[in-house]
């Protein structure tokens, strides 16, 4: 039931109204200079002050209800009847954290439907949907709903709503809600839109089935991008959230002394990249575009990945993102940092020379400074004695091996570089949407522009169905992200077990697709060179091959040498580039312009030895 507002301003208390005076002369100054209420600390104050007044009268209600409920039951012994369900207020404060309650947007929203009910048509919220922290705004809201609204607002907006109480208290507070919006030309979508994202996460929040996913859903607020993000892009966050919760991820360089230590490890303005050549062709890596590069299965597709990762994120001090269905984490984190340690760029960072093989970080496998006085085993390492527990063993390297102190001062350093995070995430289902949602998580989460996919395979819902024009499809929506958000990113591709000569590789030798390359900017494939057969090629250090030289192989069993072959490249030339890799090291060197020598050019229509 309504009353006239005559009445209800005849009900409001003489006492509260003085008791309001100071706040509404507060007010009444405020208005003199409206262009200033937004960010005006003055209005939050004030604002603060109704919402004691507000909670203090409440509490007064509650205690005389209490005090009657007693003394009834002192009475006749029976206790009075709980309200229906339905007359329950679904949200209230204490339901939610703290950051999920913004009541000074639910003012704003309610001060600009008070000053113009005709727009509830189209900025109101379902029952469902409906999640106001402040009691008295969410009271005032149903009021909007059957009095001032009622005539616009669509039918389904009604349903399920209960009837609001209406008091004088509650009509003053409306007057003071209409001057104090209405002094502000506030922009009425922007602020229905930021409370409905508010009210989604509230509402996702409570159904939230772990701690986890709540925790998660509390961050979104915090996404570097969050202002900028629609209602349809919270929803598909949130469901993001969901489909990643059972996932691998991290942030690589994390930690990264204690799983070191632990013993449990199972266009022209483009960046560079770690080599001159492919840097100079592509005129560095650009954002809002796309690169692919090809290799044989068991290669180094992600290895090579980790390598030019490493090189943006702590040369560069980008933030990357490496999203893998290939290596786990595990193999990943120790990939990174065998990278981190040995490459002779990042050492300039880091500033401690060292040469420290994958298998060595692994088994913590250091030499000492004085062999002389150390027991070694039979490669010259310190040996660990026999049932020494991890902590005993790693005290004793500490003291005993500065090239185990300096490889600690790397890690301590890579821990130290916040703003050059590799990201990492493991999927299994690499369905495209997931897919999508993945990386526009990340870009809004962490502000993540560089982006890496190892390895581009078929949605797995058309594995077998046609998986190479599934493949193109996946590239598709990948360059239309990069384009969209301008971003950078990045996929592996697998090649086939082929005969052809590494320098003679195209698009045919692509195990999948090969129309992939038609929506690529960039694409790049690699081959290794068997080494009994590298005396056939010769490097340049220009296109012109002018002058050439004899390549020098390197007899250590894990150096390997591979024919970059550029297929396409928007940006310019497409040379072929010879690079060796140190495969312990996990050390990628360009050589230079990679050819054949002229006697062996009757080779080139041949398949490879």
């Amino acid at each position: 039931m309504y009353i006239d507002d005559d009445e209800e301003k005849e009900k409001i208390d003489p006492e509260e109204k003085n008791n309001n005076k100071d706040i509404v002369e507060e007010l009444d100054a405020i208005d003199e200079h409206p262009d200033d209420i937004e960010e005006d600390e003055k209005l939050e104050e004030l604002e603060k002050k109704l919402e004691a007044q507000e909670k203090a009268a409440e509490e007064a209600e509650e205690a005389e209800a209490e005090a009657e409920a007693e003394a009834e039951e002192d009475g006749d012994g029976e206790e009075k009847e709980a309200p229906p369900e339905e007359e329950k207020k679904i949200i209230n404060e204490s339901i939610y954290p703290d950051e999920l309650n913004d009541e000074r947007l639910e003012y704003i929203f309610i001060g600009l439907l008070l000053n113009n009910p005709k727009a509830i048509s189209m900025y109101y919220f379902l029952l469902q949907d409906c999640h106001f922290a402040n009691e008295d705004l969410y009271n005032i809201y149903r009021s909007i709903i059957f009095r001032e609204g009622e005539q616009w607002i669509p039918a389904a907006g009604k349903e399920g709503y209960t009837f609001p109480t209406e008091d004088g208290r509650i009509y003053d507070l409306k007057q003071e809600i209409k001057r104090v919006v209405g002094a502000k030309n506030y922009n009425f979508d922007l602020v229905y839109t930021e409370l409905k994202k508010l009210f989604i996460i509230k509402k996702n929040y409570m159904v939230a089935p772990t701690k986890k996913i709540r925790e998660k859903l509390l961050e979104i607020q915090n996404y570097k991008l969050y202002k900028q993000m629609s209602v349809q892009e919270v929803e598909n966050a949130i469901e993001q959230i969901g489909v990643t919760s059972g996932l691998t991820q991290s942030v690589l360089n994390d930690d990264a002394t204690y799983y070191l230590l632990c013993g449990e490890t199972s266009l022209s303005n483009g960046v560079s990249l770690p080599f001159r050549i492919i840097t100079e062709s592509f005129k560095g890596i650009r954002k809002g575009e796309t690169m692919a590069y090809g290799m044989p299965s068991n290669c180094g597709k992600s290895r090579f990945t980790v390598d030019i990762a490493a090189y943006l994120a702590f040369v560069h001090h980008r933030k990357v993102l490496i999203i893998s269905n290939e290596m786990s984490e595990e193999k990943m984190r120790l990939c990174l940092m065998t990278t981190i340690i040995n490459n002779p760029i990042i050492q300039e960072q880091h500033g401690q020379k060292l040469h420290i093989s994958e298998s060595e970080l692994l088994d913590l496998k250091f030499r000492p400074d004085d062999p002389k006085k150390q027991k070694l085993d039979e490669d010259g390492y310190i040996l660990r004695e026999e049932g020494e527990d991890q902590e005993t063993y790693v005290n004793r390297l500490e003291k005993l091996s500065e090239q185990y102190r300096q490889t600690v001062k790397v890690t301590d350093w890579v821990e130290e570089q916040h703003d050059s995070a590799v990201h990492f995430i493991h999927v299994t289902n690499y369905a495209d949407e997931d897919l999508k949602k993945i990386i526009m998580n990340y870009y809004y989460k962490e502000d993540i522009e560089y982006i890496f996919y190892d390895t581009l395979k078929a949605d797995v819902a058309h594995i077998g169905e046609g998986s190479g024009e599934a493949v193109k499809k996946t590239e598709t929506m990948l360059s239309e992200i990069a384009q969209k958000f301008h971003v950078f990113i990045a996929s592996s591709l697998q090649l086939l077990e082929s005969s052809t000569l590494p320098v003679n590789l195209t698009i045919n030798d692509m195990s999948a697709s090969r129309t992939v390359k038609e929506v690529l900017d960039t694409l790049c494939l690699i081959k290794p060179i068997n080494k009994l057969t590298l005396n056939r090629y010769e490097i340049s250090d220009n296109e012109m091959y002018d002058k050439c030289q004899n390549i020098k192989v390197d007899k250590d069993p894990d150096v390997r040498y591979y024919a970059c072959v550029v297929d396409k490249n928007r940006a310019g030339p497409k040379p072929t580039v010879l690079f060796e890799l140190n495969l312990a090291y996990n050390r990628w060197e360009e050589q230079g312009y990679l050819k054949l020598k002229d006697q062996f050019n009757d080779l080139i229509d041949k398949p490879e030895d």
